[in-house]
């Protein structure tokens, strides 16, 4: 045999071992369905723990597009490599669910394949979900068959080229996904491991508050550490400067989470929709269970970037923008109001080295979710069209260095990529 056939026939044994491999990595603990599987009548019980399990899992959020049925799917899910569009829940046989069993459906939760064998997309967060025990999966499907049925069809989704393959998929999978179970730790709590089961699996707190790498994984050594999710910063669990809770008293904990405000913070953005949809309705044991977890994360402590401090007259220009649009509710000393408005002065949340919260806030409005420990919350009106970006910035970097607090400035480029839509 020649060199060239012998390196060519080398070439085509290596790609047949990494698909091979690919391959196997694909079908790790998935085991075959059912040839048949038996319709029982479902109890009600189970429905109800479904529908409980569902909030939990924030399920809701995704997939249900504004104004439309819930569960009926069609919201568009923002990703960097493109947009993917939740699909029907709704029990339809044609356009949802309804065709579907209770075995692909934890099939999907667990091994995150659709009914069809396709590999589904990590948009939905089968990497957490995949700790999911099956009777709480069996639970979700029975609520979720028990819904109303509706013809609405799947939008396709828009990703980019190769992310809207297949055979990316399968890559990325091979990667970066493990199915596995949620292990309790024995030298812990109950408590502590109900906790842990919600915030790694039903609750997929991963998914929003750690970092990604560059293929769009959750980094296995920062969980929980912060990241970037919807444009937003979701903060760091585990430091607290950001939006560690591991020397607040419990109580305030549990009321963040249910009410989405306490006496030393409140919820905003992405995170006022997961307490809106899905944590107000959670039992108060397992609010506890989350604060437990939480509150026993191990700290880290940041490096924080050098600070970049803001000139004296971009202070000057903020303060006279503070003075004419933010005094009348959050305070000349940034006290804010104990019954309406948060202090400005001190707060965390202002003093995050990244601002694109502030920003959001400034430019949208910021608005607190009504709930049943908040039913009528306060808000601030959004000031897109009122202010320009020098403005924005200038405002926000004087609110970060006045009253004693010393962060870095907000620049007009932070600005106008938040406006944008782009994250910072």
């Amino acid at each position: 045999m020649s060199a060239w056939r012998k390196r060519l026939a080398t070439a085509g044994l290596s790609v047949a071992l990494v698909a091979g491999g690919i391959w196997v990595l694909n079908r790790l603990d998935e085991a075959p369905l059912p040839h048949a599987e038996r319709v029982t009548t479902t109890a009600s019980l189970d429905i109800a723990r479904g529908r409980y399990l569902a909030r939990a899992g924030n399920c809701l959020a995704c997939h249900t597009r504004q104004g439309g049925v819930a569960f009926a799917g069609g919201r568009g899910i923002e990703t960097p490599f493109g947009v993917i569009y939740a699909p029907n829940l709704t029990p339809d046989r044609e356009t949802g669910i309804g065709a579907w069993s209770a075995s692909e459906f934890w099939r999907a939760l667990h091994n995150g394949r659709s009914r069809d064998g396709r590999l589904l997309s990590p948009a939905f967060p089968y990497p957490s979900y995949t700790r999911v025990t099956r009777e709480d999966s069996d639970a979700i499907f029975a609520f979720l068959q028990s819904l109303p049925p509706v013809v609405q069809p799947s939008v396709p989704s828009r990703m980019r080229f190769p992310f809207n393959t297949q055979a990316a998929l399968a890559v990325w999978r091979a990667l970066y996904f493990r199915p596995g179970v949620f292990e309790p730790v024995p030298s812990r709590s109950a408590e502590w491991n109900r906790g842990a089961y919600l915030v790694q699996g039903l609750g997929h707190c991963a998914a929003c508050h750690s970092q990604r790498n560059a293929m769009g994984a959750v980094s296995t050594d920062g969980r929980l550490s912060g990241g970037m999710a919807a444009g937003w910063y979701a903060p760091a669990l585990n430091t607290s400067n950001e939006g560690g809770v591991a020397e607040w008293p419990r109580q305030d904990v549990v009321m963040l989470l249910g009410a989405g405000r306490s006496p030393r913070a409140a919820v905003s953005g992405p995170m006022a929709e997961v307490v809106y949809h899905s944590l107000q309705y959670l039992s108060d044991a397992d609010l506890q269970a989350m604060a437990d977890y939480l509150q026993a994360l191990p700290p880290t402590d940041k490096v924080a970037a050098p600070r970049r401090p803001p000139s004296p007259a971009s202070m000057q220009r903020g303060r006279a923008t503070y003075e004419r649009q933010c005094v009348q509710c959050h305070g000349g000393e940034g006290q804010g109001d104990p019954e309406a408005f948060p202090p400005l002065a001190g707060n965390r949340a202002v003093m995050l080295e990244n601002p694109v919260n502030l920003v959001h806030m400034v430019l949208q409005g910021g608005y607190l979710p009504a709930t049943g420990g908040n039913p009528q919350p306060h808000g601030m009106p959004p000031f897109l069209q009122r202010l320009s970006d020098a403005e924005v910035a200038d405002v926000l970097s004087y609110i970060r260095n006045a009253w004693g607090n010393a962060a870095s400035r907000v620049d007009t480029i932070d600005v106008h990529r938040a406006r944008e839509g782009r994250d910072s």
